[in-house]
């Protein structure tokens, strides 16, 4: 597979001797021109690698802050199609930050797999994390995404063992997500020394960086998973910021606000 925005941004990371700050947020929440500003705007704010959340109205894996986010995107007219505008348009001012797009298959499959990845390469696009797409069915997505030169990000969780991880690990590519518990998005806090017993489990399957997820909501958090992780990723927190914000000013100065503090957290760890 040809390199990607991914393999160069944790490898410039791993160089520099840090971990990396992964960002997640909605597209389109609550709007579209909000949206764009807040994806503009967390490079700037210290993302390291941004997940961009694709509507859908059934995201079983997702709590309820970004099950309300989702909603509030559809609502005002998220789409894929629009999220991949999006996507082209943060292109037009920066060809570095590296961009995921993260939910479930059921619109990638109405879009047409063919066009979706084809349209998606054009946008600059250069992972998928699909939660309800497993190893089994790589031949769907995951095989053609990575021809097409997009990473397929696999999730693992507590719950997997070592007899499902090689299965998790094989065609996945640019990182692996592990889910730090056992729930759903934003459900608790993660134990980082549970997470660093399964870290060092799962280093045995793979070589891909590993990036943390699930719970993380404070700069003292990140900060720690930064410690025993090659990323911190956060999005609960980030969503709630605009859902509990009273303009849509306020949710793009809010987002990035955090966005800063929690990034300042990852990039205070050093492992040189």
């Amino acid at each position: 597979m040809i390199e990607t925005r991914i393999d160069r941004r944790f490898a410039k990371l791993k160089a520099e001797g840090r971990a990396a700050f992964v960002s997640y947020f909605m597209a389109n929440d609550p709007d579209y021109d909000t949206s764009l500003k807040i994806l503009k705007g967390l490079p700037g704010a210290g993302a390291d690698v941004i997940e961009v959340g694709m509507p859908f109205t059934d995201p079983m894996a997702d709590g309820a802050a970004i099950q309300a986010a989702g909603l509030r995107s559809l609502a005002s007219g998220g789409s894929l199609r629009n999220t991949l505008k999006l996507i082209s348009e943060f292109r037009e001012g920066d060809n570095e930050t590296p961009i995921v797009l993260m939910g479930y298959y059921n619109p990638v499959y109405a879009y047409g797999v063919e066009d979706f990845l084809k349209d998606a390469v054009k946008a600059g696009v250069d992972g998928l994390i699909i939660v309800d797409l497993p190893s089994e069915e790589d031949s769907e997505l995951c095989i053609p995404a990575r021809e097409a030169g997009i990473n397929f990000i696999r999730l693992a969780t507590p719950t997997t063992d070592e007899k499902r991880l090689p299965a998790v690990v094989n065609n996945s590519s640019g990182f692996l997500y592990y889910v730090s518990i056992a729930g759903t998005t934003g459900a608790a806090a993660p134990e980082p020394a549970d997470v660093a017993k399964a870290l060092e489990r799962i280093r045995k399957a793979t070589d891909l960086p590993i990036a943390v997820g699930f719970g993380i909501r404070r700069g003292d958090q990140a900060a720690e998973i930064a410690k025993i992780a090659d990323a911190a990723v956060v999005g609960t927190a980030l969503v709630e910021r605009v859902a509990n914000a009273a303009s849509p000013d306020e949710a793009v100065s809010s987002v990035l606000e955090l966005a800063k503090e929690l990034s300042a957290g990852v990039q205070s760890v050093t492992k040189n």
